[in-house]
């Protein structure tokens, strides 16, 4: 396995202006990093071939791999041209996953953000063929670059072990399969390593991160809606999550980490750090926690 990072984890400096996307690659190669997944918050890489190529060559200069190009999308539009619009604009960003050179694009298939009336298993069921059909167009425009395009466990509504095994099994493409996020499940209450075991068979791609959690009636104060600063935030079912750093949460990092050894999986394992802490102290930590943890299962 590689152990690396999303650019996603250091988002505060990004957006401070400490550090662009070129310093962040710079960064995970100096802290042993050896790839980087490209998520394009803070930066733009839509109408900007410069910056793109610029991405390739300093992963090139540093010696570390672009592993992942991930971005956000909402293919459950109500009106047909948006929908059109949306799987348009998504076969754009996989020409510039093919221009960064990788061979894994994430796209989400819904808004992270829904009215929680409408994150039922009645809407997933309805909205489910207006999905796999976006879903099966642009991972058929990804073949022609050799791209595997993924769904992610994301967020409240696309998001348990069932409804993600439910989609890959209909979209029914070679090249749609998983990126697997080890912590969101608990977002909508599954049990996170329930959800590994059953999802590991559909993965190319693994998101590695950890969350502090508190039942509903545990109320820890600071609760706000969900962003990259390390907040408490609410389940669908009102408990409490928090961000952390590798191993120093309340998933079962070694259990996880042992399932996915045992899986075979052998591919691009991103730390995603999105915690109170130093986003490079909480970064830098995780990764070494990752390799830590890794190598203290194979030595079970």
């Amino acid at each position: 396995m590689k152990i690396g990072l999303s650019t996603y984890s250091l988002l505060p400096c990004i957006k401070s202006g400490e550090m662009s996307v070129l310093d962040v690659i710079q960064w995970i190669a100096d802290n042993g990093g050896e790839h980087v997944e490209i998520v394009p918050f803070g930066y733009k890489l839509v109408d900007n071939d410069s910056l793109i190529e610029a991405i390739r060559k300093k992963a090139e200069d540093v010696g570390i791999e672009i592993s992942n190009y991930a971005i956000l999308a909402n293919l459950v539009q109500e009106d047909d041209e948006a929908y059109e619009n949306e799987i348009k604009r998504l076969m754009n960003e996989v020409d510039i996953a093919n221009k960064l050179g990788v061979k894994r694009m994430r796209h989400d298939v819904s808004a992270f953000r829904r009215p929680a009336n409408q994150n039922t298993i009645i809407h997933y069921k309805k909205d489910l063929p207006k999905m796999v059909k976006a879903c099966q167009r642009i991972a058929d425009y990804a073949a022609q670059y050799g791209i595997t395009t993924t769904v992610e466990n994301h967020g409240f509504y696309v998001n348990g072990s069932d409804r993600v095994i439910e989609l890959i099994e209909a979209v029914g493409r070679d090249n749609y399969r998983l990126t697997l996020d080890v912590g969101n499940f608990l977002c909508v209450d599954e049990d996170a390593v329930v959800g590994v075991k059953k999802c590991l068979p559909y993965t190319v791609m693994i998101h590695l991160k950890d969350f502090y959690y508190r039942p509903s009636y545990r109320n820890p104060g600071g609760t706000t809606e969900f962003d990259c600063a390390g907040k408490w935030f609410t389940t669908v079912n009102g408990n409490y999550l928090r961000g952390s750093i590798i191993g120093q949460g309340d998933l079962d990092m070694w259990e996880i980490m042992r399932l996915i050894k045992e899986s075979g999986y052998d591919g691009y394992v991103s730390i995603e750090f999105e915690g109170m802490e130093d986003c490079k102290m909480g970064s830098k930590i995780g990764m070494d926690n990752a390799r830590r943890i890794l190598s203290e299962v194979y030595k079970r």
